[in-house]
Order: structure tokens, then C-alpha cells, then sequence
């Protein structure tokens, strides 16, 4: 039988591990783009556009539903990118605290 002592120890060491993972990646960032890089942004792990360029040949009153379909594209993609970093760094942090593999855990 475990010791209750030491799940909670555990519990505890598991909880503050999450915590910094959350603070580290929430400083990270993941850029996407769409249209071979005519638009390109820049959203944090949390999921925040800090930064979003358009190819200025793109600026063209009949290409606004086009710009507006690859800005969507571009947010995605850095949105994918940005989840593969932080399933990436919760399983580094994880890694050594006996965790079963593939463990889902709340972020």
C-alpha cells in the first residue's frame, strides 16, 4: 500500500511542475502561415496573436475573401504549432515523476 504522504508529495510536485511548464510555454511562441507565406502569424502557446503580416500584394478590394481564408489558415496553423509545443513540453516536464505515458493532464 502507498504511503498517503507521499502521493500527496507527489500531487503537490506534479501541481507546481504544471504551474512552470504553464508559465514557460505561455512565453513561447508558434508562427504559421498560409499561401506560401503571404500571410504569416505569431501566437503565443496560451493561444494570443502578438504578431500578423500580410504580403501587401494581397491588399486588393477583390481578394478580401481570399486574404480573409488564408489569415483564418495562418491563425490555425500556428494554433496546431502552438498545442505541439506545449503537449511537447508537459511531456519533458513530466518526464521522471512516474507518470503513466499519454496521461492526459488539465492545462
Amino acid at each position: 500500500m502507498m504511503n498517503i504522504q507521499k502521493m500527496m508529495k507527489q500531487a503537490q510536485e506534479m501541481q507546481q511542475k504544471m504551474q512552470e511548464v504553464q508559465e514557460t510555454v505561455g512565453q513561447m511562441e508558434a508562427e504559421g502561415s498560409a499561401g506560401g507565406g503571404l500571410v504569416k502569424v505569431t501566437m503565443t502557446c496560451r493561444g494570443m496573436v502578438t504578431k500578423m503580416t500580410v504580403d501587401p500584394s494581397l491588399v486588393d478590394p477583390s481578394e478580401v475573401e481570399v486574404m480573409e481564408d488564408l489569415i483564418a489558415a495562418a491563425v490555425n496553423d500556428a494554433r496546431g504549432k502552438a498545442d505541439a509545443i506545449m503537449t511537447e513540453e508537459t511531456q519533458k516536464a513530466m518526464q521522471g515523476m512516474g507518470l503513466p505515458p499519454g496521461m492526459d493532464l488539465p492545462f
